[in-house]
């Protein structure tokens, strides 16, 4: 039968686990094709982008990578960092110039406390947590803004700035796809991240915004908390979060505390979006290369798989978006696990059993 819609997506496994985690997706996402009777399939094609090609090109990726990206549905990306790359030359040179030239302006990251995996929050025990971080993926403090000068000073007098940048366009559009998404949820509740008390200008006006926006929704709940009171908050009261919406930097750090109380950084998928779909959107796992234990087959899947998922949601596949998830967790709480959450499986023995726990 011949497929109803063909997904064109561009796979970057890029460096370390990388590689293995983005095979585990295309693996699941391959099985839920192959089982949809020709509704839609996957048109993969792969990109030997990373490290390894810095080493041989001086470069992370093709000079015209971007021109070879933009027709796709979707990039599918893995992990980039090498101890043989500087990380801010690797980071620069790949992933943030996909997501910053493609506008990929929303980055969603869910934090997902799934059962059997034992969490370091005493409370995730007794209280279903569940909460989406949607951090700013453009600007604020990832602009990319500044440089460093006078190197050739004696003792020490080199100088660098690295300005964060906030525009009230780029404030604006990331809060209220905040507050769009928390309609979507059960509570319908929107926390605004700052640090306005320190950083007066680019924060204040984001908390102007903020206030802004929220009155065009009076069904949401809303509040604004400083970075160091909502680090607190993560760990003290997450049973009052839903979504969390903050600058590039803050969020980041946010959202990796989430997927750590959530028992790991291996658990945690994450979305870059373009929303206005000008540019092909990337959907990543949160966590890193981990080049100790690339190449063992002992990395964990689930944040790449999880990732996945989003993407079926992006291309309206929403009944196998909930699938996957549900198989991820119905894989967790059989006790196939991955040695990051305490269990004893490799790569591919939790990748087959969440294929295995999809429906038939």
């Amino acid at each position: 039968m011949t497929a109803q819609r063909t997904f064109r997506i561009a796979a970057i496994p890029a460096d370390g686990v990388g590689v293995e985690v983005v095979a585990a997706g295309r693996t699941v996402l391959d099985a839920l094709a192959d089982a949809s009777n020709g509704r839609f399939a996957f048109d993969w094609q792969e990109f030997p982008w990373g490290s390894d090609y810095y080493a041989q090109h001086g470069r992370m990726m093709d000079e015209d990578g971007l021109d070879q990206l933009e027709d796709f549905d979707a990039i599918y990306f893995g992990a980039v960092g090498w101890p043989t790359v500087p990380d801010h030359v690797s980071l620069w040179g790949l992933r943030l110039k996909i997501c910053q030239s493609f506008d990929q302006w929303a980055n969603v990251r869910p934090v997902e406390f799934l059962p059997g995996i034992r969490s370091p929050l005493r409370k995730a025990d007794d209280t279903e947590l569940s909460w989406v971080v949607v951090r700013e993926n453009s600007e604020g403090e990832y602009a990319g803004f500044g440089g460093r000068n006078f190197g050739a000073r004696d003792d020490r007098g080199e100088v660098a700035v690295q300005s964060a940048v906030f525009t009230e366009v780029g404030c604006e559009r990331i809060i209220r796809f905040a507050f769009d998404l928390a309609r979507t949820r059960p509570r319908k509740k929107v926390s605004s991240v700052t640090k306005s008390n320190a950083q007066q200008y680019g924060m204040v006006l984001w908390d102007d915004v903020f206030r802004r926006v929220a009155a065009e929704y009076s069904d949401v709940e809303t509040e604004s908390v400083l970075v160091d009171a909502m680090a607190a908050k993560f760990v003290l009261r997450p049973e009052d979060l839903s979504v969390v919406v903050a600058s590039n930097l803050n969020a980041d750090i946010l959202s990796d505390l989430g997927s750590a109380l959530a028992g790991s950084l291996g658990l945690a998928a994450s979305a870059n979006l373009n929303p206005e779909r000008r540019f092909p959107s990337m959907f990543e796992p949160v966590h890193g290369s981990a080049p100790d234990i690339a190449g063992q087959g002992i990395c964990n899947p689930v944040g790449a798989i999880g990732s996945a998922a989003l993407m079926l949601e992006h291309f309206g596949l929403h009944d196998e978006a909930k699938a996957v998830q549900h198989a991820i967790e119905v894989t967790s709480g059989q006790g196939i696990r991955t040695r990051d959450v305490g269990g004893s499986a490799g790569t591919v023995e939790v990748t087959e059993a969440i294929i295995g726990n999809l429906p038939g």
